[in-house]
């Protein structure tokens, strides 16, 4: 697996530069996982997760507590969780994950993006095999020695950590999102500079200057869309 998680920076650069995008997917998230189990998070691991992921994008307490509050009412709404994978310019990888209360809608939507942006939807399975499903926690204030070290200390298996850009990325499998987690608070470290489960490529691919472009506008197109929560792909876009 690569050690770079710039997919990871770029995705999140792009959801900061609409916060209000953004706050509103999350608030829709939140309510779906917290209505799908407890609606506590330390009952509710899923819940858990998502508002981890909440903090490190600075989501206002209010939208989460919104959601939350939505959920232990008697508002009933219903959302499916749905994939498609498809491919970009010169066969670049695609992975949409979505959530929403109209299935024909998001499946037009998604794939008119992919139409209109230099791509093209794929079966199922057809590009997710290229990727693996991968809890990536990011932390500052340490070095890769010392990340090594407290973990091992915490009994935590990760897969890989490496410093970058003055912060230390840890890779992990996604069950063990929490016990890393666990292990830096009991280390005194409570702020992420980023908590995600993810999707990453196993191999990543360069592209043409035009046709790195052509992919940037089709996940430019892709995360606007209203239903789709996550966008992966496997081009190095440094």
């Amino acid at each position: 697996m690569g050690r770079k998680w710039n997919n990871i920076k770029e995705k999140k650069a792009s959801k900061d530069a609409n916060t209000s995008r953004i706050y509103a997917k999350f608030g829709r998230e939140i309510y779906v996982v917290a209505k799908q189990g407890e609606p506590d998070p330390e009952l509710n691991q899923a819940l858990k997760v998502v508002l981890e992921r909440a903090k490190t994008y600075n989501v206002p307490k209010a939208i989460i507590d919104r959601a939350i509050e939505k959920a232990k009412g008697g508002e009933e709404e219903n959302y499916d969780e749905l994939r498609y994978e498809g491919f970009g310019p010169n066969g670049s990888m695609i992975i949409v994950d979505a959530l929403t209360n109209n299935v024909n809608r998001t499946a037009s939507e998604v794939r008119a993006a992919f139409g209109k942006n230099g791509g093209n939807m794929g079966v199922s399975g057809s590009v997710a095999y290229m990727f693996d499903a991968t809890a990536v926690i990011g932390v500052d204030q340490k070095n890769e020695e010392e990340v090594l070290e407290l973990l091992m200390e915490a009994d935590v298996e990760v897969r890989d950590l490496f410093e970058e850009d003055e912060a230390v990325i840890v890779y992990a499998e996604p069950e063990q999102f929490h016990a890393v987690q666990e292990a830096f608070k009991q280390a005194g470290i409570t702020e992420f500079t980023v908590a995600e489960l993810t999707m990453l490529p196993q191999s990543e691919v360069s592209l043409a200057a035009d046709d790195q472009v052509q992919l940037e506008k089709l996940i430019d197109v892709l995360e606007d869309l209203e239903d789709v929560k996550q966008v992966y792909h496997n081009v190095d876009l440094a």
